[in-house]
């Protein structure tokens, strides 16, 4: 298992929150994610997925990482 934290810009609401979370729980291999107002804590099965696909799917429900 691996763990990332995610700076994410745009959220402001917690619609937001919601909106990310549903994005990153999608993501096969996501065990488990905390998201709150700007940022998400995520732990995921790394031989499952990646960083990359984490951050692809926040990024398509219209948010940026601001630590990349």
């Amino acid at each position: 298992m691996a763990e990332i934290i995610l700076q994410i810009e745009g959220m402001s609401c917690q619609h937001c929150v919601m909106h990310v979370k549903k994005a990153v729980d999608g993501v096969n291999g996501v065990s488990s994610s905390d998201v709150a107002i700007g940022s998400a804590k995520v732990i995921y099965d790394d031989s499952r997925t990646d960083k990359d696909a984490i951050v692809r799917a926040v990024q398509k429900a219209g948010y940026k990482i601001s630590d990349e």
